[in-house]
């Protein structure tokens, strides 16, 4: 990245700065990977207003997927979504073995760049039972085309005051050519207020960035279209964590989501 904070050699190709009262479904779906339980079970709920979006866990919220995973409860949000037939194992992210495809889906395309300069500015939650992230997967059209790009990855356990744990790197998934490359990475921030979360992709490379500064460089890149992934999720409690969870909702704050190209 020449100029992090002019974004110099790139191209603005895809924003959302959740100003308008709704959100934006020919930029999102409203789903956390449906195919592997229903559109209705992975409803996302949110809350737009003030120019951010909030995505919710809410009290009387059902967990996504009792079948696969058991009790964990989500609010997503993706840019594509890709599913073969019902009773098939063709899905995008194949979390564990056996899984099978219990709705039928319609394959959707809506932002799912090759290469670029990706960015979020957001707050994090310090709940102990929660994680917020910004990810892409590939669309895995093909299964070997699967790997995640984890931009960032917050658990509330790891968030005090004055530092925090942010998760960034690679996982292969299905994809062979690439290693799993991923760390929790310290940095003196306070999560819950508002920082800026980035990747730059290139053909020989991923660099992450937090507030416009590098944080570490990944010498390994997938090579086909990817789209991200938004979420908070809630695990089940924990009699033993020392920390007690907050109440609900429990709110991860996103002020803008960006994506950007290399200009010609």
């Amino acid at each position: 990245m020449n100029d992090p904070l002019s974004k110099d050699g790139y191209v603005l190709e895809f924003e959302d700065s959740f100003d308008s009262d709704d959100l934006d479904e020919s930029r999102w779906l409203p789903y956390y990977l449906p195919h592997w339980s229903s559109r209705e079970a992975t409803a996302t709920r949110y809350r737009i207003g003030d120019g951010v979006l909030r995505l919710l866990i809410e009290e009387d919220q059902q967990p996504w997927s009792p079948e696969y995973d058991g009790g964990i409860r989500v609010s997503s949000l993706q840019t594509g979504l890709f599913a073969g037939p019902v009773g098939s194992g063709i899905g995008q992210l194949r979390f564990k073995p056996g899984l099978l495809v219990r709705e039928a889906q319609q394959n959707t395309r809506l932002y799912t760049p090759r290469y670029g300069l990706f960015e979020m500015r957001a707050k994090a939650i310090d709940d102990p039972r929660c994680m917020v992230a910004l990810w892409m997967i590939g669309y895995e059209d093909r299964p070997e085309r699967s790997a995640e790009i984890c931009i960032c990855e917050i658990f509330g356990r790891e968030v005090t005051p004055d530092r925090a744990a942010v998760g960034m790197g690679l996982h292969p998934w299905g994809d062979p050519s690439i290693q799993d490359e991923f760390a929790a990475e310290v940095v003196a921030i306070d999560a819950r207020e508002f920082h800026t979360y980035a990747a730059e992709w290139t053909p020989e490379h991923v660099a992450f960035y937090l507030d416009q500064r590098l944080v570490k460089v990944v010498e390994q890149s997938p090579n086909y279209p990817m789209q991200f992934m938004l979420n908070i999720y809630e695990f089940p409690d924990d009699p033993k964590a020392p920390v007690q969870a907050r109440p609900y909702p429990k709110e991860f704050t996103v002020d803008y989501v960006r994506g950007y190209r290399r200009a010609p």
